[in-house]
């Protein structure tokens, strides 16, 4: 009962829509209606401007690192080992971020989160916080080159289950570290689709999309 108990509050965590919360409070609007109708941070860095979407990137990557740390110090004993509580409590909270039961299963595309995810579980297993600085170096470049959040956003979660490998991650994390990248890239396919066209649009932090 603890460890399903946990496994709920993991996947409710991760389905807070801080990008619709904020949307509707501060700006009185539905995000969802707005610019890519994503809820998350882009979209809300495009929509809401920076200092909300900075807000909303935030609290995206820190319910990730909570639900971590939470499963983490609640979990005593189970039917499961603590690791794997731990991975499949991350994997639940990108899920709920992505498809929050509060929107009718829609949500975020779970970049911001799973970084969270990542982070959390890099406090408990070995070498996942090197991956983890390597992927935000990647993302940076990638997103300093193009200025597109989607195309550094795909690069990094082609290069996480790889850097898990060279890294010699146990088979549990590199399995799920599988996991969050093809959800991630599924997620994306709207995207993809959009740069393989050249329609993709770069993020410009220096406007807010008129209302």
């Amino acid at each position: 009962m603890q460890t399903i108990t946990i496994f709920l509050l993991s996947y409710f965590l991760g389905s807070i829509p801080f990008a619709y919360i904020f949307g509707k409070i501060l700006r009185g609007i539905d995000i969802r209606r707005y610019g890519s109708g994503n809820v998350g941070a882009t979209n809300a860095f495009r929509v809401l401007g920076k200092p909300i979407g900075l807000l909303v990137l935030f609290l995206d990557v820190t319910k990730g690192l909570f639900t971590i740390i939470l499963a983490n110090k609640f979990y005593r004993t189970g039917f499961l080992p603590w690791e794997t509580v731990l991975v499949i409590s991350g994997i639940l909270c990108v899920i709920g971020h992505s498809l929050t039961i509060f929107l009718r299963f829609k949500g975020g595309k779970g970049i911001a989160t799973s970084i969270g995810v990542l982070w959390g579980l890099s406090l408990y297993l070995p070498h996942l916080g090197m991956i983890l600085i390597i992927l935000i170096l990647i993302w940076i470049l990638i997103f300093t080159l193009t200025r597109i959040v989607s195309v550094a956003s795909i690069i990094s979660a082609l290069f996480l289950p790889l850097l898990c490998v060279i890294y010699k991650q146990p088979t549990f994390v590199i399995f799920t570290c599988l996991f969050l990248s093809t959800f991630v890239l599924y997620r994306h396919k709207s995207n993809l689709k959009r740069i393989l066209k050249g329609e993709e649009k770069p993020l410009d932090f220096g406007k807010r999309k008129q209302l």
